[in-house]
């Protein structure tokens, strides 16, 4: 019995139509990273995985993709990693792990920045600092698949390391602007600072639980208050502390109010008040520079990864139901834990995949970026098809996407080929036409047809 051809859950495969889309996605993003003047890069699908473990929080690390080890991977278990699998028939807690650091070395990346942070530790003799690029590839995360969430999803990253200027944050506000601008999304840019929120957990005397703070309260949108609520209790954070909480994360207002609120909140925590100071300084640069960008400052937004340290950033789609599309923030020593500390850094990422859910849901891809061929020509045979080929190559000179069909086939055949590729413009040269030196040219989108002279074929078709 032959096998059902199949793919792992949450991976998909691309058609070309969804290629030529995403393209057109690509393109438009990568233009605006290259007009702020980044540079691409590119790093392995794989790394090490001492690379990737402890940078995600426990939550992250249980994400990774680990790669088994080829060959032999099994040399060099103990007797008691063997003991287990017999006793178990498959591994969990501790001899998991002893099992998992054995037989795996490497694993798939599950982001773009710790992958950046590795290599400009790896290269800072070749690089210039402060160090601006973008990348634009897949990653992997071992989550639960479901609508708009993917084991293997595409990000474009945009990063500088090498300067703790607030300036980065401000530029990358206005990258998220015109990303979002030139694709025609309606979004709200959401933005807070990990100090406050630091200052917000020693103001409720829990700075020793910082993280499970964090993580519980980026949490809310999806689970509640009372649950994020039920979560902390969980964690060992008391009722009065919990109760102090509340109305920080129910603050409402503009953001200037909530700046001054906060004030009030974390005078106590120097932290505290040094992210509310780059909040203010971050959001004079966008007032004075002017911007149509729906920003909001939002004190429950902590974004769970471990190594932000400064302001953090969340974009969502206002009219369209999905999670986050874009996310990102600062990190002051992400490059510390390979060798060279004190290198901060800032970067935002794009998640491609759901900016192209959200597109396809709202029609926003332009026509022309479903359209892989421009011009067919019919396949007549004979002389006919060499002065057919003849013309092909003029129109493709000029750098119109066009091709002939391969056969010289029923001509209904071939206007069904070009209906069903969706080809906007058949080219006929037949007997006729031959003989009058011009061809004959059908808009398949109006049905109309007129004539164009040989010589005059490329410039009837670009106007």
């Amino acid at each position: 019995m032959a096998q059902k051809p199949s793919i792992p859950k949450g991976t998909r495969d691309f058609s070309p139509l969804e290629m030529m889309r995403r393209t057109y996605m690509f393109d438009t993003i990568k233009n605006v990273f290259r007009a702020y003047g980044y540079a691409p890069l590119e790093t392995p699908a794989m790394e090490n995985l001492s690379t990737l473990t402890g940078k995600y929080g426990e939550e992250g690390d249980k994400l990774l993709f680990k790669i088994l080890n080829s060959g032999d991977f099994t040399r060099g278990l103990t007797p008691a990693d063997v003991q287990a699998i017999a006793a178990e028939g498959e591994l969990s807690g501790a001899s998991a792990n002893a099992m998992a650091a054995r037989i795996c070395e490497k694993g798939l990346r599950y982001d773009l920045t710790v992958p950046l942070a590795r290599y400009a530790v790896q290269h800072q003799a070749e690089i210039v600092f402060p160090f601006r690029r973008y990348q634009v590839q897949p990653v992997w995360r071992a989550d639960r698949p479901q609508k708009g969430r993917y084991r293997e999803f595409y990000q474009c990253d945009v990063d500088v390391i090498g300067t703790r200027s607030l300036l980065c944050e401000f530029e990358l506000v206005k990258i998220v602007e015109r990303v979002f601008g030139d694709l025609g999304i309606n979004v709200t840019l959401k933005l807070n600072n990990r100090k406050i929120l630091y200052g917000i957990a020693e103001t409720i005397g829990h700075a020793d639980k910082m993280t499970d703070i964090t993580v519980a309260i980026d949490k809310l949108d999806k689970i509640g208050l009372e649950n994020v609520e039920a979560e902390l209790a969980a964690k060992g954070i008391g009722a009065e502390a919990i109760g102090k909480l509340r109305p920080i994360l129910e603050l409402s207002g503009t953001n200037a109010e909530k700046l001054g609120r906060m004030k009030e909140v974390v005078a106590a925590s120097e932290t505290g008040l040094r992210g509310i100071a780059e909040t203010e300084e971050l959001f004079s640069y966008i007032a004075a520079a002017g911007s149509n960008l729906d920003i909001e400052l939002d004190l429950s937004l902590a974004r769970g990864l471990n190594y932000y340290t400064g302001a953090i950033f969340e974009v969502k789609a206002k009219d369209h139901a999905i999670g986050s599309i874009c996310g990102g923030g600062r990190y002051d020593d992400l490059t510390g834990i390979f060798g060279m500390p004190g290198m901060s850094g800032v970067g935002i990422s794009f998640g491609a995949d759901r900016i192209y859910d959200v597109m396809l849901a709202l029609n926003l891809f332009p026509e022309e970026a479903a359209i892989a061929t421009r011009v067919l020509f019919v396949n007549f045979g004979g002389v006919e098809q060499l002065a057919s080929l003849r013309l092909l190559q003029q129109v493709r000179d000029a750098g119109i996407p066009s091709e002939i069909y391969p056969e010289p086939a029923k001509m209904k055949k071939q206007m069904e080929y070009a209906n069903r590729r969706g080809i906007p413009f058949v080219v006929i040269v037949g007997e006729d036409e031959l003989a009058a030196q011009t061809a004959t040219v059908k808009d398949m989108r109006s049905g109309e047809q007129q004539r164009a002279a040989f010589d005059r074929l490329v410039h009837f078709l670009r106007s």
